[in-house]
This record gives structure tokens, sequence and C-alpha cells, in this order.
């Protein structure tokens, strides 16, 4: 495929590991050709690329698939799925998942990416609910704008929430960012 065909979301090959483009720019000056600088994240590393590219450039397309998986649990080294088909358990890194794991719920389907037949990364949706276990009760007067304050949902993450939501409440996040969305 040429430079120009990388968006968003598309996963292509450089030095024989998979990049998903996190943030694609199309670059047109006046008297020279077109040029396309990409930052793509390693879905093996985790790590982060920044590369231009001319935008009759090739690129080679990665050879990926996604397959529907049941998260099982967290382990010492990552995190446990099973393929709801074949009943087989696997293993992925913590680090492939960058972060995402703590969003992951126990029994929950999720999609799993695999290249060359391993799996390597997790796509979660874009939100998910959670139960707030801890926060600060919220006091009168600090609502003339958009305060927040520190809460414990029931995967250990830390969230900002809105000064209305107490102890019990479900609310919406953002998986990609961690922000709140929502009262659920």
């Amino acid at each position: 495929m040429i430079a120009t065909d990388l968006k968003n979301g598309k996963i292509f090959k450089a030095s024989a590991a998979p990049y998903l483009v996190v943030r694609y720019e199309h670059i047109k000056s006046a008297r020279g050709g077109a040029n396309v600088k990409v930052k793509a994240k390693n879905l093996l590393t985790g790590s982060v690329l920044e590369r231009g590219f001319v935008a009759s450039d090739t690129v080679e397309e990665a050879d990926v698939y996604r397959k529907t998986a049941q998260y099982l649990y967290k382990g010492g080294s990552g995190y446990f799925f099973m393929d709801p088909a074949t009943y087989e358990q696997f293993l992925i890194g913590e680090d492939a998942l960058a972060g995402q794991g703590a969003y992951l719920k126990e029994g929950e389907n999720v999609i799993v990416v695999y290249f060359e037949d391993k799996p390597i990364s997790v796509d979660l949706p874009n939100s998910q609910v959670f139960e707030v276990i801890y926060t600060e009760p919220g006091f009168k007067g600090n609502t003339v704008s958009n305060v927040y304050k520190d809460a414990e949902l029931q995967n250990g993450i830390k969230a900002r929430v809105p000064m209305f939501i107490k102890i019990g409440d479900i609310v919406k996040l953002d998986t990609r960012t961690g922000e709140y969305i929502s009262k659920a």
C-alpha cells in the first residue's frame, strides 16, 4: 500500500513489527510533493514511532486479524484470555496492553488482535462502566463550574469525577483517555 493509505487506526509493518497509526497528517506544499507524517504505536512493545513518508512511498501491510476472546484474569506477567470456540487459554503481556489492562473486566468478551498467529493486543470498547467504591463527599457551594474530585473505581482505577458523584454510583469512562464521560 502507498503512504497516503495510512489513516488513523490502520496497521502497517515496519522493521518486522506491526505498528498502529495513532496520528496521520497529510502535508502538501505549493511547489514540492505531498508528504505524510505518521505517529504510530508498536503493537509488540508499546513504543511510539514518529516517521515521515513521501506520498509515493510504499508501506508493507501487516498481516493481522481479530478474534473474540473472553478475559479471564490477571496473572503475574500479563492477562489471561480464553478462545470461546476452542477453550484454549493464552497470555498477553502487560507491556503489550500499555495501561489498558485496568479497563478489562473478568468474564467480558473483547476483540484480540493477532499478528503472525500470536495474540499481541486487545481492542477495547471506547467506553466502559465502573462502580465508584470510594470518593470524598461533594460540598455545597463547589458547583459554580465543572469541579472534579478523585474517585477510586471497582477495578482500582483512580479517575476524576464531578462533585455530585458518590460511593456506589456507576460511571462511564473513556478507555482511551481515562476521562469521565457520564453517569451510567
